[in-house]
């Protein structure tokens, strides 16, 4: 059991990075094209809240939320995947 519990550990840990990843690809393209959160937000239809969480990694953004979070800062849904 003990070794179950570490791979799960591992796998935790490796998702924990991807989302701060993403997270850091999605504010660093947000900042470049000068959107505030507020702004990203309301372009979103989702909460100020809601994007500072997944810009530091906190929570898991659907797919279809990260896709319209690239539109919103029209670029390639890949920018923000690099590295994820």
């Amino acid at each position: 059991m003990e070794k179950v519990a570490i791979i799960k550990d591992n796998i935790y840990m490796q998702d924990n990075k991807r989302l701060k990843n993403l997270g850091i690809n999605i504010k660093s393209e947000r900042l470049r094209r000068g959107i505030s959160q507020e702004q990203l937000a309301e372009l979103t239809n989702i909460s100020r809240n809601s994007v500072s969480l997944i810009e530091t990694g906190k929570i898991n953004p659907t797919i279809l939320k990260v896709i319209d979070i690239a539109k919103a800062l029209e670029v390639d849904i890949k920018l923000l995947l690099r590295d994820v």
